[in-house]
This record gives C-alpha cells, structure tokens and sequence, in this order.
C-alpha cells in the first residue's frame, strides 16, 4: 500500500517539476515536490526519539528554568544545550492547541493522531530555514560547468541532492530528529562565510552551537578559518600569512559575538550554579565506546577485530571461555565494557585519536588557505574524523559530512566521486533504523531513487572527465546490494537469527566502515596534496 502510493504521489511531484521548469521555478518545484513526500510519510513508524522530544515539551512547557535540567521522570531526559531546551519551549506552547495532555510530564509514552500530526508537521515547518539556507547555497557554486539543459546545472543537481536527501528524509521524516532545521543553520552559516559575510557566519555557527553540541566536531574548522583568513586580512604571494596584518578589532569582534551567544544560552544556569549539572547532561561519558548499533567508524571495524580474534581464540583454545567479558558490543547495551583480545578504549583515548586525525587538516587550512572551499573541506574532514574516532557516536553523524560535502560534489569530479561513496554508504548505514516491515520497501525505493540520481547526475556534470569510480570502488559499491539481501530477505529465514541475531548489524556496520573510511582518506589526500591558495586580496 504504502508504495503504490508513494508512487503514485511521487509521479505528481514529478510532474509539477516538468510543469514549472520553463518558468524558471524549479527549486519551489523541489521544494514543494520534498515536502509533499514529507507530508506521506506522517503515518510511517517513528522511534524513540518521538517520545524523547515530547518529553522535552512536557519539560520545558510544565517546569520552572532551574528544573529543565534536573527532571527525571523518564529516562529521556533533558540532554540537548540550552537554546534547543528553548526551542521546545516555543513548540510547546503552539502543542497545547492540538492536545494539552501531550505537555503532561506524567503521561510517559503518550500517543494519539494529534499528537502526531503536532510533531511530524513542527518537523516539516522548521525545514523552511533547511529550504532558505539550500538557497543560499546554490549561489556559491562555482558555475563553470553551466549547461544549457536546467537539469544538468550544477545548482538544479546541489538543491536536489540537498533538498531530497535520503538520509535527512528517513532520520527526521520517519525515524524522527529536527535534523534538517539544525543542518540548515548549519548550510547557511557556510553560505555566509562564502559570501564574505564572516560576522554573521560566526554568529550562526555560535546558535548552533548551542542548538546541539555535537555541532563541536566541525568547530576547529571554523576557529582557524576565521582567525587565518579574518582577523588576518592578507597573505604573502606564496600564501603564507603577513603577521603585520592581525586586525584586534576583528578578534574582539568575533570574541564578543561568542561571548554575548553563551552568555545568552548558559548565562541562566550560571546563575543558579546549575552548569555542572548542564554539562553532565550534555556529556553522558558513562556510556559506551559505540552505540547499541555501531556507527560505520573505526571503531566498528576495531569491534569486529576484536570479535574476530575472540572467535579464533576460543576455537583454539587460546582464551579461557570463563574469562570472556559477559558485555556485548552486539547485544544492544551501550554502558562501558572492556574489549576481550584488544585493549580497551577510554573516552581520553578516541579524544586523543580525534585531535590527531582532526590536526592535519587545520594546521592545512592555516598553512595553504584556500579561500571558503579550503574552510569546507577542513570542515568536513574535522565532521569525518570525529566520526571515526569520537565516543559513543551515532550512526546519524554522517550527515554533518554528507550534507556540506554535497556543495564540493558539482564542482570537481574527484569530490564528486568521494561524494558518492560516502554518501551511498553512509546512507546505507542508516537502514538499520528502519527495522519495521511495512517501511522496508520505503527505505529501498527512496534509497534507489536518490542514489541513482546523485549518479546518474553527476556522471553527466562531468561526462567530459575521467569516469568517476574505477573498477574496485564500483564493485564495492555494487556489493551493498548483496549485502542487503543478506541481511534481510535470506538471514532471518536461518537458524543462525536466534543463536546470531546481531549478525546483520554488525556486517552492515562493518562493510559500510571500509567505505566511510576509504573515502575520509581519499578526501584527506585531496585536501593535503592540493595546491595552496596563492595569493588573497586585502579583505
């Protein structure tokens, strides 16, 4: 049913899109299109996450301030910096028209159709800033590669790799995350500093912050950028900085907006001697290396070493069975553990292995600026390397990287190509969670239809270059297919889903990991062997 009818709707959009090229309205076209897509997908199962933010309205909407960060209730509490505490606030307060029960902190687990329809359309709503900041993107693209054909421009194929992303789509539209409204002020404070508006650029990036701190994986990007590329307003011909250049004026300027920004957001909870208890909230470090479901990172690929050596320990009875740790990686729980052959990881360890793999790229930006293009890449590899080094990280991380790499793709086909296998695998990654049968097909066809787009899209862009994957990057690319039919269609119907049943997450995690980590050393190279920036006008 659900995909007769997706369909059938999807025909629709599609047909609106050929209606309105001419016109010159095709990115309301893509935008309106993905909306709609958006409003079919309200009845689709949704997770926890549901209910961890309707908790949050209940929070904010039936307690004082000094509470928000100490109800425990449920076991979902609080755990998003203040300003996103404010933004449920707000919600909350628009969420009494549609149903007052859903703001009782009492009613755990509470569910109806109103409720419902409040949180999946506060999702949609808050995706206009996603749409504006698109916008905003497009006009930063390099236009070099300009067709005559609308659809093989390079700002038609970033708004609809960006617009309809897969990943955002299943994330925030079915299993349900305000993702899109956070990576728009994200996409628009990197618009700004492309458009040498680095005030308000630092100004947005500081909201953010304060919206969701895992936004800190990408801010060393952001603080050497504007410190090389601001605050010292030129270079030598060969790129180096001109020291005499430092503008105080600049740095306190920048200073004061994060100052004023902080003050705004923490200043409260400084005042009633609450921030320890913030911060405890906001860094949970007694959980676990890895989620329940581990991220495509290095550490999936070290767990798997791990199982893989336990295995043939035990087999050739090398390990004792009696001393084998009776925590799993695979089991679902997520508290500390120690490794069985490996050494177990601390968080000071992944902060350390973090900075390392973040350093080479910063110390880059600094050393060879490469105007705003140089600033994006740096920020993606500081998204990606947190990604395969960090704590405890979520599978739905990958976005922070997928969704600015999206605006390197239609420039050159070398980031074209890096783009592509980041974000099939990095999307495939995500399939695990959606584990209800009736989305099984939703997430293949969406899944296939934006997949063959990205490319089809840019094999196009840049038919007239060397082809985008060579023959090992394509058959691996080709073996999620496979792997998917492993997975799901032949492994639950043997008798290892009982004895085994983490046995498909794990070949997921694992097979996407090589991916996610072969294209963060491509896009590494890319970035260290490139040529330096040259020269820069005085700003």
């Amino acid at each position: 049913m659900w995909l007769n009818w997706l369909k059938t709707r999807g025909g629709a959009a599609m047909a609106a899109l050929g209606t309105v090229k001419g016109s010159g309205n095709w990115f309301l076209a893509l935008a309106l299109g993905v909306t709609l897509l958006k409003c079919l997908l309200i009845p689709t199962y949704h997770s926890t996450d549901f209910e961890v933010h309707r908790n949050w309205l209940a929070i904010t909407h039936s307690l004082p301030l000094s509470q928000w960060y100490y109800e425990a209730t449920s076991e979902w509490t609080l755990d998003y910096p203040p300003f996103f505490a404010w933004f449920e606030y707000v919600l909350s307060h628009v969420a009494k028209y549609f149903d007052q029960e859903m703001l009782n902190i009492h009613n755990l687990n509470y569910f109806n159709s109103r409720t419902l329809l409040f949180q999946r359309f506060s999702v949609i709503f808050t995706d206009l800033l996603f749409v504006y900041a698109v916008h905003e993107c497009c006009k930063c693209v390099n236009g070099k590669k300009a067709s005559k054909e609308l659809t093989e421009k390079p700002k038609f194929i970033l708004s609809a790799l960006l617009l309809w992303n897969f990943g955002l789509l299943i994330v925030d539209h079915i299993h349900f995350q305000y993702n899109g409204f956070l990576s728009g002020l994200m996409l628009l404070s990197i618009a700004r500093l492309f458009q040498k508006r680095h005030m308000e650029g630092a100004f947005l990036f500081a909201i953010l912050l304060h919206f969701k701190h895992i936004y800190l994986y990408v801010a060393p990007a952001y603080g050497i950028y504007l410190l090389r590329s601001y605050c010292f307003t030129a270079s030598k011909p060969d790129g180096s900085v001109r020291w005499n250049s430092f503008s105080f004026t600049r740095l306190i300027s920048l200073g004061l907006i994060v100052f004023l920004v902080s003050a705004l957001s923490l200043g409260p909870f400084l005042a009633m001697n609450q921030l320890p208890q913030v911060f405890s909230r906001l860094f949970p470090f007694k959980r676990g290396l890895c989620h329940a479901y581990w991220a495509p990172n290095f550490w999936a690929l070290y767990n798997a070493a791990d199982k893989l050596l336990c295995t043939i320990g035990l087999e050739l009875k090398l390990l004792d069975p009696n001393k084998i740790p009776k925590a799993s990686m695979t089991s679902g729980l997520v508290q500390q553990f120690e490794h069985t052959v490996l050494p177990s990881v601390s968080p000071v360890a992944t902060l350390i292995c973090t900075l390392i793999a973040i350093l080479p790229s910063v110390c880059c930006l600094w050393l060879k600026p490469q105007g705003p293009r140089g600033f994006l890449r740096c920020l993606i590899l500081c998204a990606l390397s947190s990604f395969m080094f960090g704590w405890h990280v979520h599978e739905k991380a990958i976005l922070l990287a997928i969704l600015p790499m999206s605006l390197l793709s239609v420039e050159k086909a070398g980031d074209a190509s890096i783009f592509l296998i980041l974000t099939t695998t990095g999307h495939y990654s995500l399939f695990p969670l959606l584990f209800t049968t009736p989305e099984l097909p939703i997430k293949i066809l969406l899944m296939l239809l934006f997949t063959i787009y990205s490319i089809s899209s840019l094999m196009t862009l840049f038919r007239k270059e060397k082809p985008l994957f060579n023959w090992m990057e394509t058959v691996y690319l080709l073996g999620l297919a496979p792997l998917e039919v492993c997975c799901e269609f032949v492994f639950p119907f043997t008798s290892w889903r009982l004895k085994y049943p983490f046995i498909p997450l794990l070949l997921t995690s694992v097979y996407c990991a090589v991916g996610v980590t072969y294209a963060w050393f491509r896009l590494y190279v890319s970035m260290l062997t490139g040529p330096p920036g040259g020269k820069t006008k005085k700003q």
